[in-house]
This record gives structure tokens, sequence and C-alpha cells, in this order.
């Protein structure tokens, strides 16, 4: 990093893991910045995100919480460090858009969709961090890399950098929430020993004794369509193939493509190199 050491706020210092300053106290210490937050994640990854507190993280470490206020500054900055940790780094978009076979219109969105389906794979592996709280733009090193790798799927597009951000910022919300959806259709079927699509199949004939054509036409009609009875045992199991995130984020895809093709017709065709 090319800013001066003293310019960067402390904060910013743990999330970059930038090094400290030496404090000629002898042997570095055995606890650090790193080490925390990861044991942080570890019991979230566990225990949900109520169990990754700092004296549950100092009891961990077989340390006294007080010392983990070296290498974090409060709660709030141990979700942020969290959060940046469990994201990991993304996926290469450039090489998804560049082997992907098409039109610059197909290979643009191929970038962004394996975009989106990383990032609800890592919500999969990390269900706390969909529930985290959003407190501002990105700023940690691999949030960072998560937004060059979105910005780089667009790059071949006319789009502005506004349109692009808030391209991004769509699709992250859109897999957010995605991922919350299963997480509380998980938590309503708890104790019911039903799997999503036997719970589906109940649903729709629960309904069916109570909903009469002429009082809800359509929803009567979806009732006999067979659409709640389709899903085969274990279609809901892949986070990223089931029918549901599939066809919203072709959905989002779409969206996306519109205002694509009309900052093209705004700004005309680029000059073939």
């Amino acid at each position: 990093m090319s800013a001066d050491r003293d310019e960067v706020p402390a904060e910013l210092v743990r999330l970059w893991r930038l090094p400290a300053p030496a404090s000629g106290l002898g042997r570095p210490a055995a606890l650090d910045t790193e080490r925390v937050v990861r044991t942080g994640v570890e019991l979230a990854d566990r225990d949900g995100l109520p169990g990754a507190t700092l004296p549950r993280i100092a009891k961990e470490l077989g340390v006294s919480p007080m010392s983990l206020y070296r290498h974090v500054g409060s709660k709030d900055e141990l979700l942020v460090l969290m959060r940046d940790l469990a994201l990991g780094s993304p996926p290469d978009t450039a090489t998804a858009a560049g082997t992907a076979a098409g039109t610059a219109a197909e290979k643009w969105r191929a970038g962004l969709r394996q975009w989106a389906v990383a990032q609800r794979l890592v919500n999969h592996h990390h269900p706390w961090l969909p529930r985290l709280p959003i407190a501002g733009p990105p700023t940690g090193p691999h949030e960072i890399a998560w937004m060059e790798a979105g910005l780089g799927a667009l790059s071949g597009t006319e789009l502005d950098w506004a349109a692009k951000v808030g391209s991004l910022t769509l699709l992250s919300g859109y897999v957010r929430h995605a991922s919350l959806l299963v997480q509380e259709h998980a938590q309503g079927r708890s104790g019911t020993g039903l799997s999503q699509e036997e719970a589906e199949r109940a649903y729709a004939r629960s309904l069916a004794r109570l909903i009469t054509p002429e009082r809800f036409p359509q929803v009567a009609l979806l009732l006999s369509s067979g659409t709640f009875e389709a899903a085969p045992d274990g279609a809901y199991d892949d986070p990223v193939s089931d029918h549901d995130f599939v066809f919203g984020l072709e959905c989002v895809l779409d969206g996306i493509a519109v205002a694509v093709d009309r900052a093209r017709t705004a700004t005309g065709p680029r000059p073939t190199p």
C-alpha cells in the first residue's frame, strides 16, 4: 500500500493486515489479528453468529478477552474482519467471460453469472455471512477483489461507472436475499422432518382444500397445475442449481442486459480494434 502508514486508520491497518511497527519488546506476540479473526469465523461456522463473541474467541484461544483488543478494536470491527476473511478470493470472471462463446452480451453475462454463483456458494458455506449488517461500501482486500472481479466482467460494456456499481449492488443483493430465504425456509421446516420438496407438496395439498376458483381463480389454476408437485426429491440440495435461484438470477441479468443495451445505443458501437 502506497499511503503513509500513519495516515491509515487503525481498523484499516488490521483489515488489510499491514505490518505493525516493531515494538522493541523482544519476540513477536503469539497472537495476531489473523488468528483472532479466523477463530471467529470457525466459531460462527460451527455455532452461528451469536457464538462468535470476543469472550468465546478468547476462551477458544486460551487468552484473556482484554488481550484481544490489541488485535480487534471492537465487536463491530470483528464482524467486518470476519466478513472479509470469509469472503475469500473471487472467481476469475475475466476468464469466464473470455471463454464464453457467442456475443459480447453473452460474455459479460457469463462473467456476472459466475460472480453471483460464487457468492451464493460462499453464503452456503458460511450461513451467517448474509446475516451480517451492511455497514458501508467495500473496504477490505477481499471485498475490493470481488468488486474488481465484478467490474471486470462489465468492462466490455458501455455502462458508466455508476451503472456498473449499481448492477453489482443489485446482483449481490439478490444473492444475499436468496441465501437468507433458503435459511428461513429451513428454519420454518425445523421439527417437521420435511424436505423443501415435501413441504411444497404438503402446502399445495393443504391449500387445495381451501382455495376455490370463484374466490381465487389464479391461485386455483396454480395449485391445479402440478407446479408444487413437480420438483423431484433433492431438487433443492444444490444451492446454485435449484430452479428458484437460477430463475431469479437470470431475471436480474435480463434487467442488467436492458441497461447494457440502452447504454450501447446511447454511445454507439465501439470501434473494431
